[in-house]
């Protein structure tokens, strides 16, 4: 019994290993530096440990003049989401494309949010990797689509 114990966890070490580099903690992301990003959906993944999107971002991005204006969704977390809107600024990176990590599904379905189609315009104030050289992700706290905003962070007050 030992063995094939053994056998098996050899076996799931490879795709464990695999899922363990592909999500990092929140520790990663630069909370001092709140970002912006929209563009158009490229893909979606309505999955654990959390929803993402792959946004492909314009050449010509610019910071919404109306962004610390932006009504904003009560949650139950404490945040100071007028705050966070008034120091948001554009990435230093160029990246045409970055991915969105979201909520959990859970939160997600807490606040409505229907899985997002390719094609569909959406804009993000979230935080980026601290690493410079690493991937172009953004853990994000508000999620704009349409007309309506989600505050990611938690569950709807």
């Amino acid at each position: 019994m030992k063995r094939r114990s053994l056998i098996v966890a050899l076996a799931a070490g490879p795709a464990t290993l695999q899922l363990a580099r592909a999500h990092h903690g929140w520790s990663s992301f630069d909370q001092d530096r709140p970002l912006y990003l929209e563009g158009k959906v490229v893909s979606s993944r309505w999955q654990n440990p959390h929803a993402e999107l792959v946004i492909a971002v314009p050449a010509d991005l610019k910071l919404p003049a109306d962004l610390a204006r932006r009504s904003l969704p009560a949650q139950s977390a404490p945040v100071d989401g007028p705050g966070l809107l008034a120091k948001t600024a554009l990435p230093a990176r160029k990246d045409r494309e970055w991915e969105l990590e979201l909520a959990p599904l859970t939160r997600m379905e807490a606040w409505k949010v229907a899985e997002i189609a390719p094609g569909t315009a959406v804009s993000a104030v979230g935080f980026g990797t601290r690493d410079p050289k690493g991937e172009a992700v953004m853990r994000v706290e508000y999620l704009f689509v349409g007309d309506k905003a989600y505050a990611l962070r938690s569950s709807p007050a």
